[in-house]
């Protein structure tokens, strides 16, 4: 029951931070930004938000400035949510979709060296 409640949550923060990054903070970079996932503690004081970059050179200073502006994000969330307690979010780094890629590499060189 408590899983279904977080799930919800995890959901509700990812619309609308995802929004809130493609409307105040994507406008003017030179890279993709895309948030992957939220990931709220069972206690929901915290939020982790997984922000995925293209190119993945830009992840690190991407996400040090997402979490510079975090006080604009948590405040209008804050606001937006009609809940208490509001987790206190922040800003990590995914590497899923490098790693995805990897595995994806790695199975390709198998199927080429298998078919020869």
């Amino acid at each position: 029951m408590g899983n279904y409640r977080i799930d919800q949550i995890n959901n509700v923060l990812q619309k609308v931070l995802a929004e809130m990054i493609a409307k105040d903070f994507c406008s003017s970079r030179d890279s993709l930004v895309s948030l992957t996932r939220v990931e709220c503690s069972g206690n929901l004081q915290e939020a982790k938000v997984f922000i995925s970059v293209l190119p993945d050179q830009k992840r690190d200073a991407t996400v040090a400035s997402l979490n510079r502006g975090i006080h604009f994000f948590q405040e209008k969330v804050n606001k937006k949510l009609k809940m208490r307690p509001v987790p206190r979010i922040f800003f990590v780094g995914d590497s899923k979709p490098e790693e995805a890629q990897q595995v994806e590499t790695l199975l390709e060189q198998l199927k080429e060296s298998q078919g020869q």
